[in-house]
């Protein structure tokens, strides 16, 4: 992570639908927590937020918040000023900070893959933040899909259920539709997700349910980022968010990437990078507006 001022404990949480992502730090310590969505944010929920980690909300100077219903939450809680960041802000200085980026106008720019419940792309230039596109497929729809295909929607158990199995046992490949390989694409690739059911009635393994899933959320996002990148003249994607916890979904996006040539970024801790990207944004404008702290 790149450095923020050290003069006092900076934090910043992310409202998800899915997951509340906060990070902090203090004295040179990063923290970072998640919670589960439980309600809409409020002042009590801020506080228990940041109790988790010892840290009271009296001693913050600001409080950074993000995500879909941040702006729920009042302009102050106590004496703390609460700096409401807009989450394509967020989430596109999160993806530059991830990539060791600045947000100045010499950097160059970079597409950021917000793999959340849904994706969300948003290209990063400088310190200007365009929504280039998104696509309803995310985690949510694995979430969904596994609950009907798997009976589960426990991500560690798809991801553990997918890394055993065989995508092809549910999918058909190119070799099965045309026989070979087309373009830089080899013979087993996906040729039609979940085709092979359609074709016949035979049973497939629960690992092999949950590889054709993962494939598929994975490769609908690849593939969406590549194209919104170079519709953009972008070279750089970088992929955020907790999706990216599951190896298996890192795994196909990687895969997606070699076979059009272009590099996946897939960041550590990632599924902070929205709630890091709110902590230093809101640290640039309070460093802008006079009174911003206490």
């Amino acid at each position: 992570m790149i450095s923020v001022s050290t003069q006092s404990t900076q934090a910043a949480i992310d409202f998800g639908i899915s997951n509340t992502d906060t990070v902090a730090r203090t004295k040179g310590r990063w923290q970072r927590w998640t919670r589960a969505y439980t309600h809409e944010p409020d002042e009590a929920l801020v506080r228990a937020i940041l109790a988790d980690r010892d840290i009271d909300l009296e001693e913050l100077p600001y409080l950074a918040v993000t995500g879909g219903r941040h702006r729920l939450l009042p302009e102050r809680i106590g004496q703390c000023r609460i700096i409401g960041v807009d989450e394509l802000t967020a989430i596109g200085r999160g993806g530059q900070a991830m990539a060791g980026l600045a947000a100045t106008a010499d950097e160059p720019p970079v597409l950021v893959v917000s793999g959340g419940s849904g994706t969300a792309m948003v290209a990063a230039r400088g310190n200007t933040y365009t929504h280039a596109t998104g696509t309803a497929v995310g985690g949510g729809t694995m979430l969904g899909l596994a609950r009907l295909l798997l009976g589960t929607v426990d991500p560690h158990e798809i991801d553990a259920l997918a890394q055993a199995g065989n995508p092809n046992g549910a999918d058909l490949s190119l070799a099965d539709v045309v026989t070979g390989p087309i373009g830089a694409l080899p013979a087993d690739a996906t040729a039609v997700n979940f085709g092979r059911l359609a074709r016949s009635a035979a049973e497939v393994s629960r690992p092999d349910l949950a590889a054709a899933l993962v494939t598929m959320v994975g490769q609908v996002i690849g593939l969406l980022a590549i194209q919104a990148a170079r519709a953009r003249q972008i070279e750089r994607i970088i992929v955020t968010g907790h999706l990216t916890d599951m190896p298996s979904i890192r795994r196909v996006l990687e895969s997606v990437g070699r076979y059009y040539a272009t590099s996946m970024e897939l960041p550590t801790d990632a599924g902070y990078a929205t709630a890091l990207g709110a902590m230093l944004h809101a640290e640039e404008m309070a460093n802008r507006m006079p009174g911003t702290g206490r």
